[in-house]
């Protein structure tokens, strides 16, 4: 777990907005905060690969706000990614893994994503784990390319 600060995450939330630019057109523009991914309303994971970080994620928490599908106890997932020379060994997965656990034993009662259609490869992943399409919420919530997706957390 790392701050939302770390030289690391900076380096790859950098990749991530390149990646969104090459199959969207524009870097993610969804508000946040390095303070949202402080415990304990939320984390910050950075995995590494021979010393190098190669994946990450977070999750902050997010409640009712009566203009969306969001419900208290709602925990977010951001920032989801893999290197691309590190992808198709299952580094995702665990870093999913881990944000469900600590999520959930945050008090997170369900994990919720948005993604898009331009990453085929995320959605296969969400689907695969058991994540069922949700009322739309936030910043992309209008746009037709946008999916969003929950799965109760035990």
């Amino acid at each position: 777990m790392v701050g939302y600060d770390h030289p690391d995450v900076v380096k790859l939330v950098d990749a991530v907005q390149e990646e969104y630019v090459r199959r969207y057109g524009g870097p993610d523009s969804a508000p946040i905060a390095a303070s949202q991914f402080a415990p304990p309303s939320g984390i910050f994971l950075v995995g590494y690969l021979d010393g190098r970080p190669v994946a990450c994620g977070g999750w902050r928490r997010r409640e009712a706000d009566g203009e969306s599908g969001l419900r208290d106890g709602d925990v977010e997932i951001k920032r989801m990614f893999v290197v691309s020379e590190a992808r198709g060994r299952g580094y995702s997965r665990l870093v999913l893994g881990e944000l469900e656990r600590t999520a959930a034993a945050a008090g997170g009662l369900r994990m919720v994503l948005e993604t898009g259609t331009g990453q085929p490869e995320a959605l296969g992943l969400y689907t695969s784990s058991g994540y069922l399409p949700i009322a739309k919420f936030g910043e992309y919530r209008c746009s037709p390319r946008s999916r969003h997706l929950g799965k109760p957390l035990a």
